[in-house]
């Protein structure tokens, strides 16, 4: 099984801002949805990484990571 890493992806162009849209599109999109609660383990430091990204974007950290794997989940669509 091959890893694949976000960074050696060539649409990876690094830091970026979430555009606000996004954000309220998958805030929308699951504010009335069931939600199924999971558990992901992350070390301190990406949580830490993680809470500051969603500080400075306004939203809490939980919708931040429902942001990444939403459009992570499209990437991959595309990608295939």
């Amino acid at each position: 099984m091959t890893r694949w890493r976000v960074k050696s992806s060539p649409t990876y162009k690094g830091p970026f801002d979430l555009a606000p849209e996004h954000v309220l599109a998958a805030m929308r999109r699951y504010k009335t949805a069931k939600k199924k609660p999971t558990s992901v383990a992350l070390d301190e430091r990406t949580l830490k990484e993680l809470k500051a990204l969603a500080t400075h974007q306004g939203i809490p950290y939980q919708v931040l990571m429902r942001v990444f794997i939403l459009r992570g989940i499209e990437s991959m669509k595309q990608a295939s």
